[in-house]
């Protein structure tokens, strides 16, 4: 198999950073979010209505919101040996994000990460220090979350051989059903396993690192083209 024509796609909140930074956010500088939160938990509304009606009560500065982000963010321990060992091995990584743009790129930058290309919702700060949230993100016709992950994902399709997915939560299970290998957390995992999806459980990216280097080499000795001494 090529690695040139692996890609990997990684959720944020939860994934790449350890803590969910949405939601940290929120609590600070959106005051009442939590009801409407749990309207979206329960399926009774998507991400995308359910950021329209949060965005009315987030209350802060672009300056102040940043700031409180890079204070509060726990990128993954292993994210940066992860995504050096795959610029290494010629594997490409992008970050699909239910999210918001701001504090992605100030965290991925803070960390010497800003080539990664990531997508996400985009917040336009107003100088009354309110915000408006819109959704750049392509879509299929469906409308339920911000960004739609799996008309991303297939986008990429004709560009890879491989596509892994590594995720958490809720809008990661959409393009689960459409990746080839996956490395899920807790809540995804159960609900790959009521969809009838396989997946593989992951802690860390430390994880996702070993058990990827086993597959691929796994794949290379199946092909031939990698011999492997076994002992």
């Amino acid at each position: 198999m090529d690695r040139n024509r692996i890609l990997i796609l990684c959720d944020f909140d939860g994934t790449t950073c350890s803590n969910d930074m949405g939601n940290t956010i929120m609590n600070r500088f959106a005051e009442g979010w939590r009801e409407i939160d749990r309207s979206y938990y329960t399926n009774v509304i998507g991400s995308r209505l359910a950021y329209l009606q949060i965005q009315p009560l987030f209350k802060g500065t672009k300056r102040e919101m940043v700031d409180y982000a890079l204070g509060e963010e726990k990128l993954d321990p292993y994210f940066l040996s992860f995504y050096a060992s795959c610029r290494e091995k010629g594997i490409d990584l992008k970050i699909l994000s239910d999210g918001l743009d701001f504090y992605i790129s100030s965290i991925l930058q803070k960390h010497g990460l800003q080539e990664i290309e990531f997508y996400s919702n985009r917040v336009v700060f107003r100088d009354d220090a309110t915000v408006s949230i819109e959704f750049p993100s392509p879509r299929n016709g469906c409308d339920l979350c911000g960004t739609c992950k799996s008309t991303i994902l297939e986008a990429h399709r004709e560009a890879y051989d491989l596509i892994i997915y590594v995720g958490d939560g809720y809008s990661d299970v959409c393009p689960c059903q459409k990746a080839d290998l996956v490395f899920a957390k807790p809540i995804l995992s159960e609900k790959c396993r009521k969809r009838g999806k396989a997946c593989i459980a992951y802690e860390n990216f430390r994880d996702v690192g070993e058990i990827l280097d086993g597959i691929l080499a796994d794949t290379e000795d199946a092909a031939g083209s990698s011999p492997r001494r076994r002992r």
